[in-house]
């Protein structure tokens, strides 16, 4: 479910709340792309570092 929590009147930005079974995600965020199950950029200590709260699995990646 997404929570609106704010939306700024000069260019339609919005800060808000992705809630999932899985936990809470604050929006905007930087998610890190994690292609054939990691991500290549960044070592798993600067991902608990920057606190990452989403990463983005592609299945399709996932699959080969």
């Amino acid at each position: 479910m997404f929570e609106l929590l704010q939306t700024d009147p000069d260019c339609k930005a919005r800060r808000g709340r992705l809630t999932t079974p899985h936990g809470v995600i604050e929006t905007p965020i930087f998610m890190p792309v994690g292609t054939q199950g990691s991500v290549k950029t960044l070592h798993p200590e600067d991902l608990h570092l920057m606190e990452a709260q989403i990463i983005l699995g592609n299945t399709y990646h996932l699959w080969l």
